[in-house]
């Protein structure tokens, strides 16, 4: 099925006032955008900006029909494993005439939207994965969060150490004690789990592994130093014990969050955009360190956001200012000082550590880690029907029905028919 199409689902309000539809799927982040579209407004008193939320699922359904049908928003979010779909079937509208000094932004971010040597997306904002942690369950056990964790395929290292301390049965021994009971474990030391994001595609690349052998590329997660990584991320299940069973944590039913929140796991790696969903509801302080170094170093994806113009807008010149404007360091900064996301211009997120700081939060972590070796999720067509089969493979291996070996094979060859 073809995306590109012509015509806009945008309309004129008379000859001198345009409309333009802006659309965004994070209901939280509208309350912040309406106050950047009414500064926008005034600053260009012609133009009117209709904002559209609709939720993650109805979001790119309704995109893809709407670009299809000619209908697509002028302005809209885009993700980076979406972003090749929509840019290889000239949906998106190159950034060029903009002229944006690239290198405000962080460079992930632009080498995400960056295709064929040309930037298709205005850079919005990152998320970033950390380590979110119970500082109440370390206390109670007597154990410090080590200045550095560290973690090897074989099990040595600071991650694993800490995270055994951490696990204890229902009568108080520790995996690798006499007695140790793994059916009946009260509280995890870390939560391992079928999460790409957050977890096995961290520590790939965190042990040299690659993901794709080139942006729009060829998956390529099935070699020693990925095989490895996945199986690291199975034994902490598995053979350690120190991270709760498949059978509980598997999407699309996995309740990991949950088990967080009640205090049932001590160290969870997450996006710094969960802390607005976990924060209110735990009832124990939460402490953010880094994500932990494998033996390549320490690297962490960074999920980056870009706002998008329809390149077939019937107000391309009026979405192209608004594209402009959102690029700016105002609406960036205001994103960020009420807490919203880490932005896109550098220099710009004290504002957002700030705010987590007044809720007792330090999210200076998060911003560490940005500054050393990020990655993006999988940038190449296809992986959006790709995703749901990788997730069914990856559970099979974290129940230990198949070997990472296995599953990674499984994966790439269905990844790699999928790649158009």
């Amino acid at each position: 099925m073809s995306l590109a199409a012509c015509g806009s689902g945008s309309s004129s309000a008379g000859p001198e006032q345009v409309t333009l539809t802006y659309r965004l799927w994070d209901e939280q982040q509208k309350a912040g955008y309406d106050k950047v579209m009414a500064a926008f407004e005034k600053a260009n008193p012609g133009i009117d900006v209709k904002v559209e939320v609709l939720p993650w699922d109805q979001y790119w359904t309704k995109l893809t029909a709407d670009a299809v049908a000619g209908t697509a928003p002028d302005v809209f979010w885009m993700q980076p494993t979406s972003f090749p779909e929509f840019v290889t079937k000239g949906v998106l509208a190159d950034m060029s005439e903009l002229k944006l000094d690239t290198s405000r932004y962080h460079q992930t971010v632009v080498q995400t939207f960056t295709y064929q040597g040309k930037l298709y997306g205005v850079p919005k904002d990152w998320g970033i994965v950390g380590l979110l942690y119970n500082k109440d369950l370390f206390k109670a056990a007597g154990v410090e969060m080590p200045d550095k964790l560290t973690w090897a395929p074989d099990g040595s290292g600071t991650l694993l150490e800490t995270a055994r301390k951490l696990t204890v049965d229902e009568n108080g021994k520790h995996p690798g004690e006499a007695g140790f009971d793994k059916d009946k474990v009260e509280t995890y030391g870390f939560a391992s789990w079928n999460h790409y994001q957050t977890q096995w595609m961290n520590w790939v690349v965190s042990n040299g592994g690659k993901l794709l052998d080139k942006p729009f590329g060829k998956y390529a997660f099935n070699d020693d130093a990925a095989v490895q990584a996945l199986q690291f991320g199975v034994d902490l299940v598995n053979k350690h014990f120190v991270s709760p069973p498949a059978t509980q944590t598997n999407p699309p039913t996995g309740k990991v969050t949950d088990m967080f929140n009640r205090g049932q796991v001590a160290m969870f790696p997450a996006n710094n955009a969960l802390l607005p969903f976990v924060a209110p509801e735990a009832n124990f302080e939460i402490g953010v360190a880094m994500m932990p170094e494998g033996p390549a170093g320490r690297a962490v994806n960074l999920n980056g956001l870009a706002e998008v113009v329809y390149a077939n807008s019937k107000n391309k010149q009026a979405a192209m200012k608004l594209a402009a404007y959102l690029a700016s360091d105002e609406p960036q900064k205001l994103m960020a000082d009420e807490g919203y996301v880490f932005p896109a211009i550098t220099g710009l997120a004290q504002g957002y550590v700030d705010y987590w700081k007044a809720k007792n939060l330090d999210v200076t972590p998060f911003l560490k880690e940005a500054e050393g070796t990020t990655f993006p999720l999988p940038v190449t067509t296809g992986f959006t029907g790709f995703e749901n089969k990788m997730v069914q493979i990856f559970n099979e291996m974290y129940l230990g029905k198949i070997t990472p070996k296995q599953a990674a094979d499984q994966a790439v060859a269905e990844g790699n028919a999928s790649v158009g």
